[in-house]
């Protein structure tokens, strides 16, 4: 049941790799790394508009995390939590 609500993999491996950077780099490591020179690595690309998306996503995780049965995910069946976590997103919604 948890498969309707994760996120699936793309390919083999670890699930962390192939994720492209989202977070801008810090300016003391830009300039640490443009002071290496060729030897300083490629820069992370950084995407503005996917920037923006991953702050939306983030607080709706917080706003759902303030249903207390969400943020510690007492139930130990998946389906019960699958509609633990409908309904506080239906109660967000609807107080919208």
């Amino acid at each position: 049941m948890l498969a309707k609500i994760r996120v699936p993999r793309v390919g083999p491996g670890r699930p962390h790799r192939g994720i492209r950077h989202t977070i801008p780099e810090k300016s003391d490591s830009q300039a640490a790394r443009l002071r290496k020179g060729s030897r300083g690595g490629r820069p992370p690309g950084f995407d503005e508009d996917r920037y923006k998306k991953r702050n939306t996503v983030e607080r709706a995780i917080n706003r759902l995390k303030q249903s207390r049965a969400v943020a510690t995910r007492y139930d130990k069946r998946a389906y019960v939590f699958l509609g633990t976590a409908t309904t506080a997103a239906l109660l967000i919604w609807l107080r919208s």
